[in-house]
């Protein structure tokens, strides 16, 4: 073997063998790295203290209420039932309804409440047989009143409008009892109570 047949032949074998001494060198970097992202995945999708706020809205619940169509106009009084149910290990509240309104067909809607540890902030969506829109709302949590306010638009079947804003309150009065309010913009642009229902937990 001539010298430049043999320098060719231990570099060749020098860079073999550190070819896998850098792989692995490379790889418990690679694999901490990999730790690290895991492990703040799990931290933000945790549910934490503000996902107990709505968890006590878990259970079923009766309830009566008043519609105003019109600030001018008389409420509506209706009433029914709601099921409340806590899902993916508490991440978000479902809640199925069941109502009546005079002089409307039976009333049925679904709802969906968590809180995004990302975004700061509870994140509502609704929808129901009144309406083939989905409303999606976001808000904050008062811990002094013990309610989350929330803001959002919806497309209105009564008006047209493809983005009528409201604004939503739920209080939590006690173990037993929570009041959702509902608020809107009527004819002159100034905010009414468009609805309000009292909750009350099924015995």
């Amino acid at each position: 073997m001539n010298r430049i047949a043999w320098s060719l032949a231990v570099s060749c074998a020098v860079a073999c063998a550190a070819g896998p001494a850098r792989a692995e060198d490379a790889k418990p970097a690679a694999d901490a790295g990999m730790d690290a992202a895991m492990a703040a995945m799990k931290e933000r999708g945790t549910p934490g203290a503000a996902h107990q706020v709505f968890a006590p809205l878990a259970g079923a619940w009766t309830y009566t209420g008043q519609m105003w169509m019109d600030p001018k106009a008389p409420p509506e009084p209706m009433n029914g039932a709601s099921t409340n149910v806590l899902i993916n290990e508490g991440r978000f509240l479902k809640q199925e309804i069941t109502g009546q309104i005079p002089n409307m067909p039976p009333f049925s809607g679904t709802g969906l409440l968590g809180y995004d540890n990302i975004r700061k902030e509870y994140q509502m969506v609704w929808y129901d047989n009144m309406s083939t829109g989905i409303m999606i709302s976001t808000g904050q949590y008062d811990p002094a009143a013990k309610s989350i306010t929330f803001k959002g638009d919806f497309s209105c079947p009564m008006t047209g409008e493809a983005h009528r804003q409201m604004r939503d309150v739920w209080t939590i009065t006690d173990a037993d009892h929570t009041v959702y309010e509902s608020y809107m913009s009527g004819p002159d642009g100034k905010e009414f109570k468009s609805m309000e229902i009292q909750y009350t937990r099924a015995k």
